[in-house]
């Protein structure tokens, strides 16, 4: 299906046509409709689906309407990491381009005095959309920074993972009394039990999880701690490394592998949790 069958307004559409989106991934034709009906929904699809684009658009679409007060936070957005956020706010900022009325700030943890700030302000002049991490919200919520009593739209994004990650009581001293809208990449018990708390007469989407192409090859290595090395530098040696991403279970070993790769004359840098939120910025742009 292209965008421009959808019941979108002549300025989001003018944003995707600039952005080249034409054609609408699964998720993005199955739940764009619900969420313009004004329904909630459940959608259970995978990172990598354009499921951003299926809750920003019609979210932008509705508010670009100018039905909404313009001095009030009329959409939250909860993603469970601050890089998350901030992808989010980066698409807003280019689906809006040819929208000035809608605004949005971006608020998360690990930055300094004057991030700060510049959040708190963005939130008292009630930023149409406040795209946030669950703790940092409450913060603000608790300092008085924020009324979030108009708000009209309330999305989780990737609730799975903000489940995972221990912000269920967060979620839950944010009660929705509006569109409620939830994204997981799974739906476990405690998936449908939140949705059942807070969503009302749900629309549930599902999009099946896709297989890899044949060209991409899926190993496991059974293999003791200090082997792993070893075989990173087979594989290593065998076809040398262009783009590559290694997860590690600790920042202490993280650490350890950065350098150890960088003795071995690889272009490597390290992301954690000790890294100020600017370092782990420029990691990921580099």
């Amino acid at each position: 299906m292209r965008f421009d069958e959808l019941d979108l307004e002549d300025a989001v559409l003018d944003g995707l046509y600039d952005m080249n989106f034409d054609e609408t991934t699964p998720v993005q034709e199955l739940t764009i409709p619900v969420i313009l009906e004004g329904k909630d929904i459940i959608a259970c699809a995978q990172t990598g689906t354009g499921k951003t684009a299926a809750y920003v658009l019609p979210v932008i679409n509705e508010l670009s309407k100018g039905c909404h007060p313009t001095d009030a936070v009329n959409a939250v957005i909860m993603a469970p990491t601050r890089e998350l956020a901030q992808q989010i706010d980066q698409q807003i900022q280019g689906f809006t381009y040819f929208i000035p009325s809608v605004s949005a700030v971006a608020v998360y943890g690990g930055t300094d005095g004057i991030a700060w700030e510049q959040q708190k302000r963005g939130l008292e002049m009630g930023a149409d959309i406040v795209i946030a991490t669950p703790g940092r919200l409450l913060s603000h919520i608790k300092l008085g920074s924020v009324d979030l009593s108009k708000v009209s739209f309330f999305v989780l994004d990737e609730a799975d993972r903000m489940l995972d990650m221990g912000f269920y009581d967060d979620i839950m001293q944010l009660p929705p009394y509006c569109q409620t809208i939830m994204f997981s990449a799974t739906m476990p018990p405690k998936i449908r039990t939140l949705a059942k708390t807070i969503l009302k007469d749900p629309e549930e989407v599902k999009i099946a999880i896709s297989r890899p192409p044949e060209s991409i090859m899926q190993t496991a290595y059974i293999c003791y701690d200090p082997q792993k090395l070893k075989i990173l530098q087979d594989l290593f040696t065998q076809s040398r490394p262009q783009r590559v991403i290694i997860f590690s279970s600790s920042k202490m070993k993280v650490k350890e592998l950065a350098s150890t790769l960088k003795r071995l004359k690889f272009n490597v840098a390290a992301m954690h949790s000790d890294l100020e939120q600017s370092q782990r910025e420029e990691v990921m742009k580099e």
